[in-house]
């Protein structure tokens, strides 16, 4: 079955989860409505919320009478709305999603600079090789030594100092949690402290900053080294989104895991090297090297990727991507991270011959991919929304409401959009990028991908472009 023909049986599923949306996105922030009652549009059937709502039973295929956008008109309407009176230019491609038919395109073949989204790729990637409900384990282990206990990272960039938060996806494996039950552990098996900490980062080979990375985005705090243990994807707090960031994240979390170990009773000697731990061997002789003493588990890969997306987190990306190269056997490093993505992106019909990637997380300014290959990903991603990689598609922001678009769309005209595009975000110093799908006023589904590439006045300034022509395909 070809991808058009597989699009059809989601497209119900999403309109429905778009309309939901709606209704509980202004009842929750009645700021985004006008104060003036008058000055509320009329939205039309297909976009009326529901008074009530009721389960869905089955998904049934969109209805190919639905009419589409007058080509003509919205043309006109995205010509306009990408006018700019700055320098740079913006790049857009517009396909319906039940047919696959082009509906608009402004040098949507050219290859452009995507930024964050080419999150989405390593998204995609992600939830094919590992599988979406794949959770990542960091362990307490004893070491060769008497008194060692050796931390050993298995992937996950969440996590937290305190308890676990079994609701959430940052925090969701608390340290806090790991050294009371290694104290546990030890106190069954008799062990006697002080004992010394290690750390067994081996999981991730070669440098940990992509030379691709400017100088200046890392100083910044937009990216950090990569290891394979983090807490609050690499930050000093979950809260604090820019600036100084830890240097050596397994550090980091080995520090905090020491500390919560002497609140736990267990005292520690306040060394911390780094050892590789004995092959680890659950129930194995207490005492014994190798012997797991205590284990604590990320979120999902799904639930991760639903982060990572919604927050456009470099730093959780980057570290997928590295465990996509674990998972297909090849060195955790920069360059085989980036190869393994492209490979599985390959496997599902990107054409990644023509894409330019040299990292995973769109920091690097020679990405280069155009909107009609980003429109392409989400036609592969649609054609399946069961399966692994369709978790892509709830994990995106939600225009007005969720994520990075959450203060985007609840201004003037595009406040009739919030909550019907749903899409990711991308901003570097002069690229700004939005891409994802809308149900438009019909109840057709329309994929889309625009560019802005060349901004010499910022990216961030370049936004309202990206806004208008999104809220012309949500009217349309």
């Amino acid at each position: 079955m070809g991808c058009t023909s597989k699009v059809v049986t989601s497209g119900l599923l999403i309109c429905a989860l778009a309309a939901v949306s709606v209704p509980v996105g202004f009842h929750l922030v009645p700021a985004f409505l006008p104060k003036d009652p008058a000055a509320v549009a009329v939205l039309p059937a297909a976009q009326q919320p529901p008074t009530t709502l009721a389960g869905i039973s089955g998904v049934t295929p969109l209805i190919d009478t639905t009419p589409m956008p007058d080509a003509a008109k919205l043309t006109t309407e995205l010509e306009n709305a990408l006018a700019f009176d700055g320098e740079g230019t913006f790049s857009m491609y517009v396909a319906d999603a039940l047919t696959g038919k082009e509906l608009f395109s402004q040098d949507g073949g050219s290859a452009r600079t995507p930024a964050s989204n080419l999150k989405l790729l390593t998204a995609s990637a992600a939830l094919k090789t590992l599988g979406s409900g794949t959770r990542f384990s960091t362990k307490a282990v004893a070491g060769d030594g008497s008194n060692e206990i050796v931390l050993l990272a298995g992937g996950d960039s969440m996590l937290s100092a305190g308890e676990s938060e079994p609701h959430s996806a940052m925090g969701h494996a608390g340290l806090a949690d790991l050294a009371r039950n290694t104290a546990q552990a030890l106190a069954t098996a008799g062990s006697k402290g002080p004992f010394s900490i290690s750390i067994d980062d081996a999981l991730f080979t070669g440098p940990a900053l992509n030379p691709r990375w400017a100088v200046e985005d890392v100083a910044a705090g937009e990216i950090a080294p990569i290891f394979p243990m983090a807490m609050h994807a690499g930050r000093t707090s979950p809260g604090v989104m820019t600036g100084p960031r830890p240097q050596d994240s397994a550090l980091a979390v080995a520090e905090a895991f020491a500390d919560a170990l002497d609140d736990a009773g267990v005292a520690t000697t306040g060394t911390i090297i780094r050892a590789e731990a004995p092959a680890a061997t659950q129930g194995a002789a207490k005492g014994k090297p190798g012997t797991v003493l205590a284990t604590v588990e990320s979120a999902t890969v799904a639930e991760q990727i639903g982060y990572m997306l919604a927050e456009s987190d470099s730093y959780s990306a980057e570290v997928l991507g590295r465990m996509v190269a674990v998972k297909l056997g090849r060195p955790a490093d920069n360059t085989n991270a980036v190869a393994a993505v492209r490979e599985v992106l390959g496997g599902l019909g990107l054409p990644m011959e023509t894409i330019t990637t040299t990292d995973n997380c769109g920091l690097a300014a020679d990405n280069q991919i155009s909107p009609r290959q980003l429109v392409q990903l989400f036609s592969i991603l649609l054609a399946d929304p069961g399966a692994d990689i369709g978790q892509v598609l709830p994990a995106l922001a939600i225009a007005g409401l969720r994520g990075t678009l959450e203060d985007r769309f609840i201004h003037g005209a595009e406040i009739g959009a919030a909550g019907l595009v749903h899409a990711k975000t991308g901003t570097l110093n002069q690229v700004s990028a939005l891409s994802g799908y809308v149900i438009n006023s019909h109840g057709r589904l329309l994929i889309f991908s625009v560019l802005g590439n060349g901004l010499t006045g910022g990216g961030v300034a370049a936004r309202p472009v990206l806004d208008a022509a999104a809220s012309v395909l949500a009217l349309s």
